[in-house]
C-alpha cells in the first residue's frame, strides 16, 4: 500500500481540524529540495529555470520559488498579471500563449519575455514593435507524453509554430526588422531521454539558422512518477546529452547558447497532499459488487484521473489503529459518473479497486501527488461545490492558510438576475 509522502498523521489531523476539509497541503520543503534539483540541470553556458505557473498558480508558491532563483513561464496574459501581483520582477516572467491578451502592450511595456507561438502572433508583435526583439515558439516536429493529451510535439499538436515554416519566420523578422532572440521548444510530458536528445539537436539546427539567438528553451515535462512503482525523469541524465550538443555548437559556432528549462509538474507534483474526508463506505451487490469510499473531494479538487486515467496514491489514516485492509474503489463527492479516483492505469473508462486501510465514515483520507495540475486545474464549483482552502507546512512544521476556502456567496457574486 501507498504511505504518506509529506504529511505525519499527526499533521493530517491538525489540518483538518485547523482549515476543514477537502485542502491541499503543500510542503515548504520538498518546493525548495524539488526548486533545487531542477537548478541542478546540466547546461554548458548558464541556465535559467521557469516554473510554469499554470502547475499552481498560489502566490505562496510564486513568492517562494522567485526567492529560490526560479523564474516565470506564464501561459496566458492574466497569468502574468498574476504573478506581476505577487510579486515578481516583469523581467523574470516569460509569456508564451495560444493567443495575445488583448492588453498584450501593457505587459510588454512592464519588460516581459515574449515567445511567438504561431505566424500570426509574430505578424502581430511585428505590427505593433517594429524592430524589437523577441523569441519564437516552434513545434520541434516530434512529442513525447503519457498519453496523446499530454503530447505538445508533433503533426497532431496545435502548439507552435511548425518546424518547417521557419523561412516564414525569418521573412516576417525582415519584414518588422524585428530581433529573434530566443528559441523555444516543448515536446510534452513524456521526456524520453532519447527524444529529448534528438529535439535538442533539432532545436540547435534552429539556433544555427537564427543568427541572434541567444537562448534555447526546451521547455518542461518532465515525468514524475506519483505512484511508487512509476519512474521519475532524472535530471542528470536527460541533462548530460543536452549540456553535450550545447558544447558541440558553441566548438563549431563560437556561440555560448543560455539554456532555459520551464518544469512545472516536476517541481510541484508529489509537493502536496489532498486531505479529505471519508463521508460514507457503500457496497454493491452481486457477485461483481463494489466497496466504494465516498469522499467530500473529488475531481473538483483533482480532475487528472478522469481526464487522463491518472494514478495518485491514496491513504487512508482511520480514527484507531487497524491491520485489517479492504479493496476499495474510491469515489468523488460530485454527481458525475466519471468522479472516481481509482481509474484503470491506462483507460478511464475502466475501475480498479485499490487495497487500503479499512476505512469507516469520518476517516481522513489522503490524496498525494496532488501538488501539479490540481488546484489549477479541476471541476472547481461543479455541483457548486466551493473552491479547497490550501496550505502551506513551513519548514519548522508550522500550517499556514495560503488560500481560504471559497463561500457560496463568492460562488454567487457575478451572477446578474433579473427581477
Amino acid at each position: 500500500m501507498e504511505t504518506l509522502r509529506n504529511l505525519t498523521t499527526v499533521q493530517a489531523r491538525e489540518a483538518r481540524e485547523a482549515f476543514g476539509t477537502p485542502l491541499y497541503v503543500y510542503s515548504a520543503n520538498a518546493l525548495e529540495t524539488q526548486a533545487k534539483r531542477a537548478l541542478a540541470f546540466p547546461n554548458a553556458f548558464g541556465l535559467t529555470v521557469r516554473y510554469a505557473m499554470k502547475a499552481s498558480p498560489n502566490a505562496a508558491i510564486l513568492k517562494r520559488f522567485t526567492a529560490l532563483g526560479l523564474h516565470i513561464d506564464a501561459s496566458s496574459g492574466f497569468e502574468v498579471r498574476r504573478a506581476l501581483t505577487a510579486g515578481v520582477p516583469a523581467g523574470n516572467i516569460s509569456l508564451s500563449t495560444q493567443e495575445m491578451p488583448e492588453f498584450f502592450a501593457e505587459l510588454h511595456a512592464a519588460g516581459i519575455k515574449f515567445n511567438a507561438c504561431s505566424l500570426a502572433q509574430l505578424e502581430r508583435f511585428g505590427q505593433l514593435f517594429p524592430g524589437q526583439a523577441c523569441g519564437v515558439r516552434f513545434n520541434p516536429g516530434l512529442g513525447s507524453g503519457g498519453t496523446g493529451k499530454t503530447n505538445v510535439g508533433g503533426p497532431h499538436s496545435s502548439f507552435g509554430i511548425w518546424h518547417e515554416w521557419a523561412d516564414q519566420v525569418e521573412t516576417i523578422a525582415a519584414k518588422y526588422e524585428l530581433t529573434i532572440e530566443r528559441i523555444h521548444t516543448h515536446i510534452g510530458s513524456g521526456s524520453d531521454p532519447e527524444v529529448w536528445a534528438r529535439v535538442s539537436v533539432m532545436s540547435l539546427d534552429l539556433v544555427r539558422r537564427f543568427k541572434d539567438v541567444t537562448t534555447l528553451d526546451l521547455g518542461g515535462g518532465f515525468k514524475v512518477g506519483r505512484m511508487a512503482d512509476e519512474q521519475s525523469t532524472d535530471l542528470q541524465v536527460i541533462g548530460q546529452p543536452v549540456k553535450e550538443a550545447f558544447e558541440q555548437l558553441a566548438a563549431e559556432t563560437g556561440r555560448k547558447i543560455h539554456l532555459e528549462i520551464e518544469p512545472g509538474t516536476f517541481l510541484l507534483a508529489n509537493t502536496c497532499s489532498l486531505v479529505a474526508t471519508a463521508q460514507d463506505i457503500v457496497s454493491t451487490g452481486g457477485p461483481d459488487g463494489r466497496e466504494f469510499i465516498k469522499l467530500d473531494s473529488g475531481m473538483t479538487e483533482i480532475l487528472r484521473p478522469s481526464l487522463y486515467a491518472a494514478q495518485h496514491p491514496i491513504v487512508v489514516i482511520p480514527a484507531s489503529e487497524t491491520t485489517e485492509t479492504e479493496d476499495y474503489l474510491v469515489a468523488g463527492h460530485c454527481c458525475e459518473s466519471g468522479d472516481v479516483l481509482t481509474v484503470g492505469a491506462d483507460d478511464p473508462e475502466s475501475l480498479q479497486p485499490r487495497t487500503l486501510t479499512k476505512a469507516a465514515p469520518g476517516d481522513l483520507v489522503v490524496i498525494e501527488g496532488a501538488g501539479a495540475y490540481c488546484s489549477a486545474m479541476s471541476a472547481k464549483n461543479y455541483n457548486s461545490f466551493p473552491e479547497a482552502a490550501e496550505a502551506m507546512l513551513t519548514q519548522d512544521g508550522t500550517l499556514k492558510l495560503i488560500r481560504r476556502r471559497q463561500t457560496l456567496e463568492q460562488i454567487l457574486q457575478n451572477e446578474v438576475c433579473e427581477d
